[in-house]
């Protein structure tokens, strides 16, 4: 008897051992150590984007074979699934024409170095402070044997790349002031000349960061927990999270977030469509005639100057930033307001398709194939609904959202009449989508909840994918444009 309980007796003291060092977790049911002072990385974030709930994102590669048969095959080619990646699975056909296209911009046979184009990509993402893109090429330059010291500053990168400083500066933020005396000086700089073929290689390396860079903030995209900024060490006396947390950014956290949807402007989407249906009825009863498009389009052009970005309080770039780009003060600015103004240029004078396609495809082969596919895709890309309607031609609005980014940039469709832009993108959608284009980093929550508030957010994730593609091609036309006339 006496045994009996002494052995109980030791199952307790046992069982009250084992418990102050394990936990069960409420959560996914796992046995896991207690805390016992090792600091272990938590997420900072909820998943890939600060916008969209994490459910959501996470829900379209359990239900999509295709989007799940992308990331593993993304995964296989990187050993990583980024963000980005995750967040682009809500439209898995242009998902896989974008990471085939990057993948062959920076891993395939091409004009310039591996290092090289590691490099450019963290300049070009630097000029818009994006420190995710950033931090991710700067370990991909590492990986590839990129010299440490020039991570220092672009004044350790050799000259040829400081060189490239002015052209990743215009492109950014004012392209239409490029002209064939920056073409000329890169590529007559004696020993640190460019060819025409790696200042090819290098325009789209830029112009692809540049705009992936106005995607990252207008998602809201967050570091993964194993970047910079992508994690946290939780204090030991508070720390009552499992191992599953790491994977999921903290099960418990609160989704009120995607009520927002339901606490929407009613009739939103239905003004919407009755809009697009009385423009269509227009084209189809009258035809404005040239001088009229010619004036409604620098109407726009000037109306969109005049909109405003963002709350006027200036971004400073950190020191880690800034110092992979010269002169952070230069951006883009509303130079209808100092009396500058934005030239035109006409697509019927110089446009992707008839001009900057070929040219590209020439100096750099494929990638002009695979850029024009990129930019079908993104422009044509279509379910047919909007929000919960089914059967709605949305060619319309696409038009719409793609020519206002053109517009902004100065450039002018003459068979298109940009009276339809005023009536089908109301102010809080101009808002977002000039702060997303033009000053990416002052992208806010509240600006991308503030537009289109009946929509899904995969819609809202295919508008951006239409930003980004948009701007892409017009900063394109304006290098190619300046490429052109050095040759000629």
């Amino acid at each position: 008897m006496r045994h009996a309980v002494a052995q109980a007796e030791n199952v307790e003291n046992n069982s009250f051992a084992v418990t102050r060092l394990l936990k069960i977790c409420t959560h996914c049911e796992r046995l896991s150590k207690k805390d016992l002072g090792v600091r272990i990385p938590r997420p900072l974030g909820n998943g890939p984007s600060r916008f969209i709930p994490e459910k959501e994102i996470l829900k379209v590669s359990k239900v999509d074979t295709r989007t799940q048969s992308i990331f593993e095959d993304a995964f296989a080619a990187l050993g990583r699934l980024d963000n980005i990646s995750l967040v682009m699975g809500f439209h898995p056909q242009y998902l896989e024409s974008f990471l085939r296209t990057q993948h062959y911009l920076l891993q395939m046979d091409g004009p310039l170095s591996l290092h090289y184009r590691h490099y450019i990509g963290i300049m070009a993402a630097a000029r818009h402070q994006c420190s995710y893109l950033v931090n991710l090429h700067v370990n991909d330059f590492l990986q590839v044997g990129g010299d440490p010291k020039w991570l220092d500053g672009l004044n350790e990168a050799p000259q040829k790349l400081q060189q490239l400083g002015e052209l990743n500066k215009i492109l950014a933020h004012r392209p239409w002031l490029l002209t064939k005396e920056h073409i000329e000086h890169l590529l007559k700089a004696e020993e640190h000349s460019w060819s025409l073929a790696e200042l090819i290689h290098a325009v789209v390396l830029l112009t692809h960061y540049h705009s992936l860079a106005s995607f990252t903030f207008g998602c809201g995209i967050t570091p993964e927990i194993h970047c910079d900024g992508g994690h946290t060490f939780r204090p030991p006396s508070v720390s009552q999270f499992c191992v599953c947390d790491i994977a999921n950014g903290n099960g418990h956290a609160n989704h009120h977030d995607d009520l927002l949807g339901n606490q929407e402007m009613c009739g939103e989407v239905e003004v919407l469509m009755e809009r697009m249906k009385q423009l269509q009825e227009c084209r189809d009863d009258e035809e404005a005639s040239q001088e009229e498009m010619a004036t409604r389009f620098e109407r726009e052009k000037t109306e969109s100057m005049l909109v405003v970005t963002a709350e006027d309080d200036e971004c400073v770039p950190s020191r880690d930033i800034s110092r992979h780009f010269e002169d952070p003060s230069y951006g883009y600015k509303d130079f209808s307001r100092r009396g500058e103004h934005v030239p035109t240029l006409r697509v019927q004078d110089y446009s992707w398709e008839d001009h900057g396609y070929s040219l590209v495809n020439r100096l750099y082969p494929d990638v002009g194939q695979m850029l024009d596919e990129k930019f079908q895709m993104a422009y044509n890309l279509t379910y047919n609904t909007m929000a919960t309607h089914k059967d709605v031609d949305t060619s319309m609005l696409r038009r719409a959202i793609w020519n206002y980014i053109h517009c902004m940039f100065g450039i002018r469709y003459d068979d298109y009449d940009y009276g339809e832009i005023n009536q089908l993108l109301d102010r809080s959608f101009k808002i977002y989508i000039k702060t997303m284009v033009c000053s990416p980093e002052k992208t806010t929550k509240r600006m991308y909840e503030s537009f289109w508030r009946q929509f899904q957010h995969s819609e809202k994730v295919h508008v951006n994918l239409l930003l980004m593609e948009a701007r892409m091609q017009a900063e394109l036309l304006y290098a190619l444009r300046a490429i052109t006339r050095y040759m000629t």
